[in-house]
């Protein structure tokens, strides 16, 4: 990858991280005050649904290990600069919320720096790890895939992990990269300490390049997907045909970052109809496609809200008026440096 370009990259994703630090720094003991009283929290009991990833709803991965249908972020403005930062006691007791609400599938990355805040929220639930579904993420140490898997799993306080990716092509930077990167994976799992492996963020040609020495198929690909960004080019059939699944960030889109397309009044329309939210619509809408989405909240009347999509139906005509209207508008969020405007893909 273009020197020039990489350094870009980085200086506007610290950029990013570090405004997104300053927001929850300034705000965090205020949101979670409000939160208890509205809650009515007790770090004194824990009353936790019984809840098993097995019998929540789930899809079936390549590789034939299940996967929650839908998942419980930790990044967005959860982001820190630096894995060693203070503990978000917020990010905590938000986990902890989503576990109550009946989250089963949490996700996060080394990158994001809040690995550690998963491991004590699932120690504090008291839930039993097999109960659960983690997913994270190898970014920087992509060239030492086992060294970096170590680490995770010290700050997740576990021995494995259910799903680890392959975090970002752009920063690997190189085809070559990416095999060695995947070669890295499937030791992990090959140890036992990744139960399934896939990747994230990666177009076809980063996909081609890793399949010409894989033995392992990735299982799923975790890219930005919504209504409006539906990955041209049957990119996601393409991908289902080599056995790969794929999950989804930024779901909710069309009402959040890119509220005032054409999608507002009928997504509304929908909602109203079925006595849900917008946001409910939006993941239903998803998970009608296969794609497991992942989502992040701090409130946990919109977990309820989130998990409502679940028990969705969507008629036929509704799930193709919001994939048809959502065809007419192009929105991208996440690497915008790195595609041409109109660039769908």
């Amino acid at each position: 990858m273009d020197a020039l370009l990489r350094a870009t990259y980085v200086t506007v994703i610290t950029a990013t991280r570090k405004i997104a630090q300053l927001i929850v720094f300034r705000f965090s003991h205020l949101r979670l005050a409000v939160s208890r009283l509205v809650d009515t929290r007790s770090s004194q009991a824990f009353p936790i649904r019984s809840i098993s990833k097995i019998d929540a709803a789930t899809s079936r991965l390549g590789d034939g290990n299940v996967i929650p249908k839908i998942g419980f972020g930790t990044g967005t403005v959860w982001y820190k600069d630096n894995v060693n930062d203070p503990i978000n006691r917020e990010l905590i007791e938000t986990l902890k919320d989503s576990l109550r609400e009946g989250f089963v599938h949490i996700d996060c990355a080394d990158s994001y720096g809040t690995e550690r805040e998963v491991g004590i929220a699932i120690r504090e639930s008291g839930i039993s790890r097999d109960k659960l579904f983690i997913t994270t993420k190898v970014l920087d140490g992509w060239e030492d895939v086992p060294k970096a898997i170590d680490a995770s799993l010290k700050r997740l306080q576990t021995e494995y992990v259910d799903l680890y990716l392959l975090h970002n092509p752009y920063v690997i930077g190189t085809a070559e990269g990416l095999r060695q990167g995947w070669k890295g994976m499937e030791l992990v799992k090959a140890s036992g300490k990744a139960r399934s492996i896939g990747v994230s963020n990666m177009q076809k040609r980063d996909i081609q390049a890793i399949l010409t020495i894989a033995s392992e198929i990735p299982v799923i690909n975790q890219l930005e997907f919504h209504p409006y960004l539906q990955r041209s080019d049957d990119f996601l059939p393409w991908m289902r045909s080599h056995g790969i699944g794929v999950s989804s960030f930024k779901s909710l889109a069309p009402i959040t970052v890119a509220k005032g397309g054409p999608l507002d009044d009928i997504l509304g329309s929908i909602a109203y109809t079925h006595g849900v939210t917008p946001s409910a619509v939006l993941l239903r809408w998803a998970m009608n496609q296969g794609v497991i989405p992942i989502t992040t909240t701090g409130r946990r009347t919109r977990m309820k809200e989130y998990l409502a999509a679940l028990k969705l139906n969507l008629s036929s005509e509704e799930q193709e008026d919001i994939t048809k209207v959502g065809l007419t508008h192009h929105f991208r969020w996440w690497g915008k440096n790195f595609f041409d405007v109109d660039d769908r893909s």
